[in-house]
């Protein structure tokens, strides 16, 4: 019996799974992240070898796993393909490796197919499509430093300067302040200042707290209410090139990633604002999920 394996490498997790050679699924089981623009390579590499040992046992030794296909986040950055393939062949994995964007397999686990388009809004951002004919193009995607907005790390640092906003005078009193507090375990502005500059600090630190602007806005929050208005808009933003360009103004989007699939102000402010823009690009949940994509490619490759 073969195997074909596939992975969801983002910034803080990667998920992954494993068919066999008919299709069925042999393992599914989440790691740590392997985005090499966000984490420090020896915690990539020891993610990579728990991927590789627990791949080998469920399908009984490291040459059962003929086919692996790893998307990643990051793979922008020409030198993420290689490294990742050698960390691989480090970690004891010896069949075929395919590395491709994780925004080609979270399209294909979200509609079943390559075509289509696909708009993830997670610890970071991007909206992909690819035509019938072949033709991609991509909005978004390009890291925390330069873009990655409607994301949660944007959602974490508008909550952020939301509060010190508030402090200064610059903006009215935000529930935001007590919540950003509490989950910090901190008890002043200058300590925010602290958390934001600290070395240690990364871009999934502040994406974590993307979770309070849904309660926040439950609330009736007008700050973090704004946010979720700011953030649908931008998330419009990076559909429209995509549908004009590819001619996909009357198909699927499939809407993926936790600032979509958990926040339903986000998604309900997206949705609205993406009817009024393109009526006929519908907005749907994924069929399945991107390492279940991952898999599928790598198993279409095996046959």
């Amino acid at each position: 019996m073969k195997y074909a394996a596939g992975l969801d490498g983002g910034g803080t997790k990667t998920a992954v799974t494993v068919l066999d050679e008919n299709g069925r699924t042999a393992l599914s089981f989440e790691s740590g992240g392997i985005n090499y623009n966000g984490r420090d390579e020896a915690d990539i590499q020891r993610s990579l070898a728990e991927i590789a040992d627990a791949i080998a046992a469920a399908c009984g030794g490291p040459d059962a796993c003929a086919q692996m296909v790893v998307g990643a986040a990051g793979v922008s950055n020409p030198a993420v393909p290689g490294r990742l393939v050698s960390a691989l062949r480090d970690a004891g994995y010896r069949g075929g490796v395919h590395v491709v964007g994780d925004h080609e397999t979270a399209l294909f686990g979200a509609l079943g197919r390559e075509h289509g388009m696909i708009l993830i809004a997670g610890t970071g951002s991007i909206c992909f499509g690819r035509s019938e004919s072949g033709q991609v193009h991509r909005t978004g995607g390009f890291g925390y430093l330069i873009d990655d907005e409607g994301s949660g790390y944007s959602i974490g640092r508008d909550l952020l300067a939301a509060v010190v906003r508030s402090h200064d005078g610059r903006a009215p009193a935000t529930a935001l302040t007590e919540m950003v507090y509490d989950r910090l375990g901190i008890g002043t502005v200058g300590e925010i200042v602290s958390f934001v500059y600290d070395r240690s600090t990364g871009k999934q630190d502040i994406a974590a707290l993307a979770p309070l602007l849904s309660v926040a806005c439950a609330l009736g929050d007008e700050a973090a209410l704004r946010i979720a208005e700011r953030t649908a808009a931008e998330l419009v933003e990076l559909v429209l090139p995509v549908a004009e360009r590819l001619s996909l103004g009357d198909g699927e989007l499939a809407m993926a990633g936790s600032v979509l699939l958990r926040s339903e102000q986000v998604r309900e402010a997206f949705v609205a604002r993406l009817r009024a823009a393109c009526p006929g690009v519908r907005a749907i949940t994924p069929r399945r999920d991107a390492s279940a994509g991952a898999a599928l490619m790598a198993l279409r490759m095996l046959q």
